[in-house]
């Protein structure tokens, strides 16, 4: 007691009730669902990873709105415009990772990749997942991205050579990217 009196908290002598704040909250234990982006209106950025000498370039586009995490893979997948390509752009994504589907999951995006094949392959096989993986965590609503394949964990190839099945950061690829 004379430590709180000490600090500016005044003692009572019984309990006494206090209001929650304004506002829904989750009963214990519940999962709480975030939303799916959807596109929404107007002018915004939008983050695409793409490859010049062997390192991932950030590059910004205007687009019209916030593109779903899908949107914004098929946006990755469909590689760079002419007019990036002429300054030296390139993707490493054809032939390199076949990916089949796009599913956020709280903030964390799970990629399918379609097809079978082995957890190692192209040596460029690692600047295409830090493609996807720093595309999609430049996403304000995207933390990591987990890879998985007919369902199973994929271990895939960060920067530093060794394989990894757990969700991948930006970070993980971070010896790739060209400073800016």
């Amino acid at each position: 007691m004379g430590l709180l009196g000490g600090c500016g908290v005044p003692t009572e002598r019984a309990p006494r009730a206090v209001a929650p704040p304004p506002g829904p909250f989750p009963s214990p234990g519940a999962v709480v669902a975030t939303p799916t982006p959807t596109l929404t209106a107007g002018r915004t950025t939008e983050v695409l990873c793409f490859v010049s000498d062997d390192r991932l370039v950030r590059v910004e586009r205007r687009v019209d709105g916030t593109p779903t995490v899908d949107a914004q893979l098929q946006h990755l997948l469909a590689g760079p415009t002419t007019a990036e390509r002429d300054r030296g752009l390139t993707t490493a994504l054809p032939g390199a990772v076949p990916v089949a589907a796009a599913r956020p999951r709280g903030n964390e995006v799970d990629v399918d990749l379609g097809g079978a094949g082995d957890e190692t392959g192209r040596s460029d096989e690692v600047l295409a997942f830090g493609q996807i993986v720093c595309t999609l965590t430049a996403r304000s609503d995207v933390d990591t991205v987990a890879f998985f394949r007919a369902g199973a964990p994929l271990g895939v190839p960060r920067a530093d050579g060794s394989l990894s099945r757990r969700p991948l950061t930006a970070d993980d690829y971070a010896g790739l990217v060209a400073p800016r």
